[in-house]
C-alpha cells in the first residue's frame, strides 16, 4: 500500500494523499485487511474487467425503476431532495435530468436483489471478490450529470464504489463527532454537517474542524478504478462530467459498534425515515 504524504490544501491546512494499491494487493489483503486498516484507498481494477458504460447499462436496464433525486443546484439548500420513481429509460429520454444547471438530477437504484445484473454492470463477480454473504446491504447503481454534488456525511456501512464512467472528486476525513457540527439529529440529519461542503470551510466559525481538515483526502476518482471507504468516515463527492455512473457496495461490518455515535445516528435515522416516508435504499424488486 502506497504511503500517504502531506500536500497542499485549502483553508490554512493540509491534507494527505490517499493510499493507492494494485488490484493484486488489494486480493492479497482482502476486504478485511482494508476493514482492519480503516483507511481510504484507491484500488487500481485490471483492463480485464470492463464494466458497463451509459450505452449499454441504458438498454441492459431501460425498464428497471430507479428512484429519480432532484434539488436545487445549490450545495447550502438547508432541505431535503425529493425523489420519485421512474424507469431508467425515462431519466435517459429527458435531456433535462443530464443538462440542467439550476436543477441536481441523480438517480439510484439498489440492485443487489438482482446479481446477474450487479455483475454484468462491474464486470466481475462481487460476491466472489468481497465475500459479503449476508453482509451487503445495498449495491447502488447511481447516474448524475455534472456539477451535482453529495453535501458532506458519513456513513453506516463499509463502502467499495466502483467508477464505470466519468470522474469524482472526493473529499473524505476521519471519523469523529462534534469536530464536524453535526446538524439536527432529532430531524434525522445527524450524519450531516453543517459544514456542507469540506473545501469551503469557515474556520473561523468552525474551528475545531481543522484538526480533522489536516487528515483529509482530495482526490478524483476516475473510471476503472474502487474506491474503499471506511464505516464512519466523512466524505463529499462532485461530479465532473457530464454523465457519472457508479456502484457503490454498502457492507455491513461489527466496527459500528466500536463507533457509537455512529450506530446511535444510524439507529434513530433509519427509524426516523420510515415515520417521515424518506428514500431508504430498499432494493428493487426483481420481475419475475
Amino acid at each position: 500500500m502506497a504511503v500517504p504524504q502531506s500536500v497542499p490544501g485549502t483553508n490554512g491546512t493540509a491534507g494527505v494523499e490517499v493510499a493507492r494499491m494494485s488490484f493484486e494487493e488489494f486480493t492479497a489483503v482482502g476486504p478485511r485487511g482494508l476493514y482492519a486498516a480503516d483507511r481510504p484507498v484507491v484500488v487500481r481494477l485490471p483492463s480485464s474487467v470492463q464494466g458497463l458504460g451509459r450505452e449499454e447499462v441504458a438498454a441492459r436496464l431501460a425498464e428497471m425503476t430507479v428512484t429519480l433525486f432532484t434539488e436545487p443546484g445549490d450545495k447550502n439548500f438547508p432541505g431535503r431532495w425529493e425523489t420519485r420513481d421512474i424507469k431508467l429509460r425515462e431519466f435517459f429520454a429527458d435531456e433535462r435530468n443530464l443538462t440542467a444547471s439550476d436543477t441536481w438530477h441523480r438517480v439510484v437504484s439498489n440492485i443487489r436483489s438482482s446479481p446477474a445484473d450487479v455483475n454484468a454492470v462491474i464486470g466481475f463477480d462481487a460476491e466472489e471478490l468481497f465475500g459479503y454473504g449476508n453482509a451487503l446491504y445495498a449495491a447502488n447503481l447511481w447516474i448524475s450529470h455534472q456539477g451535482v454534488f453529495t453535501k458532506s456525511h458519513f456513513d453506516e456501512f463499509e463502502n467499495f464504489n466502483i467508477a464505470l464512467e466519468g470522474r469524482k472528486r472526493f473529499i473524505i476525513a476521519p471519523p469523529g463527532v462534534r469536530d464536524y457540527y453535526p446538524r439536527s439529529v432529532l430531524r434525522g440529519y445527524g450524519d450531516k454537517s453543517q459544514v456542507v461542503d469540506l473545501d469551503d470551510a469557515d474556520l473561523a466559525r468552525y474551528p475545531r474542524l481543522a484538526a480533522k481538515l489536516a487528515q483529509r483526502r482530495d482526490f478524483v476518482l476516475e473510471p476503472g478504478h474502487m474506491l474503499y471507504l471506511p464505516l464512519g468516515w466523512w466524505h463529499q463527492a462532485e461530479s465532473l462530467d457530464d454523465l457519472n455512473i457508479n456502484v457503490n457496495f454498502w457492507l455491513k461490518s461489527k466496527k459500528i459498534l466500536r463507533r457509537p455515535h455512529v450506530l446511535g445516528i444510524a439507529l434513530y435515522t433509519y427509524a426516523y425515515r420510515r415515520f417521515k416516508g424518506v428514500y431508504s435504499y430498499k432494493p428493487t424488486e426483481v420481475n419475475s
